[in-house]
């Protein structure tokens, strides 16, 4: 399945309620900027009041080569942060990339907000010759915007037998291309607590 192009990101948004279309309209993505800093260190605790993902955004946010981030605003206010993670697959040369971090501020969640960031994400991901992207989360949530269950590119490390289908991917562009191994990601995803419950 290719990535969501602007016709399926159009597509997307008409099928939202009106309130929410109209918040999008408002919605403007960017690359994050060092300012984004102080809002950015608030919105995950809001947004994840039971987990701590603070560390490991602030080491992806310190290391310029390894992320793409994206911030959401509304009327100037960061509503979402969206972390995109340049990797590789191990024995193949595939140019691959993980999802997250996405958080988006609790007043702001369910508009549609997370689901816009992403899919501005894919579209640079494309852009930059990216193939692939996986992601660790609600397969009825990602699967709204064309992931699908992963079975032949592996996770850094074993997932609990809870999560069945919570390892995704998208491929991008015109990529047919069958792709087989581990997920390589740099050292700051290279932490086991990350990837259990």
């Amino acid at each position: 399945m290719t990535h969501s192009s602007p016709r399926t990101v159009a597509a997307y948004n008409n099928n939202q309620p009106y309130s929410d279309r109209i918040m999008l309209e408002k919605l403007e993505i960017r690359d994050c900027r060092r300012a984004d800093s102080a809002a950015i260190e608030s919105l995950y605790p809001q947004a994840f009041p039971e987990e701590n993902l603070l560390p490991l955004v602030r080491d992806l946010l310190n290391d310029p080569v390894v992320a793409i981030s994206l911030v959401g605003t509304i009327d100037t206010r960061i509503a979402g942060h969206a972390l995109f993670t340049k990797c590789g697959v191990v024995g193949d040369s595939v140019n691959a990339a993980l999802l997250g971090p996405l958080a988006v501020a609790p007043a702001w969640q369910r508009q549609g907000i997370g689901s816009a960031m992403i899919c501005a994400g894919l579209r640079r991901l494309e852009d930059a010759d990216v193939n692939l992207v996986c992601v660790l989360g609600d397969p009825a949530y990602y699967g709204r915007l064309g992931f699908l269950p992963e079975s032949l590119v592996e996770p850094p490390f074993p997932l609990p037998a809870e999560w069945d289908g919570a390892w995704q991917s998208q491929k991008l562009g015109e990529t047919t291309t069958i792709c087989e191994g581990r997920l390589s990601v740099p050292p700051q995803w290279l932490q086991p607590a990350l990837w259990a419950p």
